[in-house]
């Protein structure tokens, strides 16, 4: 069943650019800004784990690459989480008024 998905990818300054970008092009990814993709991922199952290998396959995975997936699970609520690396700091961290509390990855 096709699913609709967002990744977003920080692969550092010496990551694996153009396995990504092979990958991405060999699902005909739909560009939404830097490095931010939407494609129409075929699962069988676990979306999740399928993505996750089927990038760690095709993309050489470093401890600083960064994958982010965003999608809708199979009760409609629409889900993100880290496929590769985890939450750093954001860059705009101070600059509000409101206090910060624990990130929400599930709507």
């Amino acid at each position: 069943m096709k699913k609709a998905v967002w990744l977003t990818f920080d692969l550092s300054v010496t990551g694996d650019y153009e396995g990504m970008y092979t990958w991405l092009a060999n699902h005909e990814a739909i560009e939404c800004g830097d490095n931010v993709g939407f494609i129409q991922y075929d699962s069988s199952g676990d979306l999740i784990n399928e993505l996750k290998n089927d990038i760690r396959e095709n993309v050489d995975i470093t401890k600083k690459t960064r994958v982010y997936v965003i999608y809708r699970d199979d009760d409609q609520k629409v889900k993100g989480s880290f496929l590769f690396g985890k939450r750093q700091q954001a860059p705009w961290t101070g600059y509000g008024s409101v206090p910060e509390g624990e990130a929400v990855d599930e709507l």
